[in-house]
C-alpha cells in the first residue's frame, strides 16, 4: 500500500535507502591515501595509506579494500592547478581512473582537489601531530578531505522547480 507521497508504508527502511559505501582515494607518486564512507554516505573515515609498489600489487591491495568494505563507487582526487587548468598529475590520475574502471568495473568519479595535502598537513600540525607521524597519515587525511568534499556536494533535484 502506498502513501500519498508514493512510498510504501510497509516497506522496510533498508529497502527504501540504498546502502552504498564509497571509496575515496588520494592518488600520489609514492602513496595512495584511502578513505571510506559509511553506508549512508554521511561520513568519511580514513582507512589506510598504501605504499605504491607496482600496478599489480596496487590493484590487488585496492581489490581487498573494495571487497572488505563492499564498495560500490570510487572517488579519486583530481589535482587541478590553482588557475583551474590540468597538469601532468591530472593526466596520471586519468590513467589511474581508467585502470580502476577496467579492473573493478565500478563507477569512478573525479573530485577536484586543490591543496588537500597541504590542508591535511595544516590540520595535523595544528593538532600537534609530530613530523614523523604526520608523514605517515597525511595521505589518509587527504583522502578523507577528498571524499568529504564529494559527499558534501549538493544533490541535483530530479524534479523541476514549480
Amino acid at each position: 500500500m502506498k502513501s500519498g507521497k508514493g512510498i510504501d508504508k510497509h516497506a522496510s527502511f533498508e529497502a527504501v535507502i540504498t546502502n552504498m559505501r564509497i571509496l575515496g582515494l588520494d592518488y600520489g607518486e609514492k602513496r595512495i591515501g584511502v578513505a571510506v564512507s559509511d553506508e549512508l554516505g554521511f561520513t568519511a573515515q580514513g582507512v589506510t595509506v598504501l605504499e605504491r609498489k607496482n600496478r599489480r600489487t596496487d590493484m590487488e591491495a585496492l581489490r581487498r579494500l573494495i571487497m572488505e568494505y563492499e564498495v560500490e563507487k570510487v572517488v579519486v582526487g583530481y589535482p587541478v592547478r590553482m588557475d583551474g587548468t590540468k597538469g601532468i598529475q591530472c593526466e596520471k590520475v586519468d590513467r589511474f581512473t581508467r585502470l580502476l574502471e577496467e579492473t573493478f568495473g565500478l563507477p569512478v568519479f573525479l573530485q577536484e582537489e586543490l591543496l588537500t595535502t597541504k590542508e591535511a598537513e595544516e590540520i595535523l600540525r595544528e593538532a600537534g601531530t609530530g613530523r614523523k607521524k604526520r608523514k605517515a597519515v597525511v595521505d589518509k587525511l587527504a583522502a578523507v578531505l577528498i571524499l568529504r568534499s564529494y559527499l558534501d556536494r549538493p544533490a541535483i533535484s530530479s524534479t523541476p522547480e514549480a
